[in-house]
């Protein structure tokens, strides 16, 4: 069995946040976990939403790449092993971190309540979305001109009772995203209530020419990797800790962001100025 010291060495051991932590701990104490069970294996099992472009998704050669999947790259590529992204739905990918089939989500997950008490959500957040609008082009202003007039929606989505009680549309809801999306193709509403992250990929997939994302989010809702609650405050969540904080401070994601083609985020921006370490005392010296 490899320890953690030999395989990781000092600049790895510098991306952990927990520094402190490790500085503090005997190596054969902190290779306890699944940190060390991975550098065993020699591969980290990723779980990834796998068709969700441009965050996740197949290649040309079926393998999958993306946003998610360049940061997946970046944990393998510091710990020195082998990616292995393992496609998972919203409805499993929880329950695979608990089952042990996958060591860490990396896809598209929101921050709650209710699953930090499942999981060991893992801070900062690496992306946000929030609930937008997709209409046809010059169908719709502003969030006020949707009062009264049917507009698409996701069956069950947490901001759908939000927006009719502080816009009042006639919500005609939907149990999947392709039959709502085809109902605002029919011309059964005006609008397609949804996550702005998956209505920019809609737009820019060619799909949806004459179509448009009228107004801004309104909320940010942050996306969080997660590992197993047990594992939160132990090595491997301590060393994914350092990973998120990383992504935001040395600008990875505002690059990725760039890469893929997505329209920039004032929140990502915001987090990246304010976790960006200032160097300007080093001038001079």
């Amino acid at each position: 069995m490899k320890s953690i010291a030999k395989v990781l060495g000092l600049p790895v051991l510098a991306a952990l946040a927990g520094a402190t932590f490790l500085g503090a701990t005997a190596p054969a104490q902190a290779a306890d976990g699944r940190l060390q069970e991975i550098l065993d294996r020699g591969t980290v099992r990723v779980g990834v939403l796998g068709a969700f472009k441009p965050w996740s998704f197949p290649s040309t050669d079926g393998t999958q790449e993306g946003i998610e999947i360049d940061l997946a790259k970046s944990v393998a590529d510091t710990l020195g092993v082998d990616l292995e992204p393992v496609v998972v739905t919203s409805a499993n990918r929880m329950q695979f971190l608990q089952q042990g089939k996958i060591d860490v989500i990396i896809g598209g997950m929101y921050d709650t309540a209710e699953r930090r008490k499942i999981i060991g959500i893992i801070e900062p957040a690496y992306w946000t979305s929030g609930p937008t609008l997709m209409a046809k082009e010059g169908a719709i202003a502003s969030w006020e001109d949707i009062k009264d007039k049917p507009i698409c929606a996701k069956q069950g989505a947490n901001y759908n009772k939000q927006v009719q009680r502080e816009y009042g549309p006639r919500l005609v809801a939907f149990t999947g995203n392709t039959e709502g999306k085809a109902a605002l193709r029919a011309g059964k509403c005006v609008a397609w209530l949804y996550d702005d992250a998956s209505i920019m990929a809609d737009l820019a997939s060619g799909e949806w020419d004459g179509y448009e994302m009228p107004v801004s989010v309104l909320f940010n809702n942050p996306w969080a990797s997660a590992v197993p609650i047990e594992e939160l405050d132990k090595p491997w969540g301590v060393f994914m800790t350092g990973m998120a904080y990383r992504w935001q401070a040395d600008g990875k994601l505002l690059e990725l962001e760039k890469k893929w083609g997505v329209k920039p985020s004032d929140w990502l921006a915001e987090q990246h100025k304010r976790l960006e370490w200032d160097e300007s005392y080093l001038d001079g010296q």
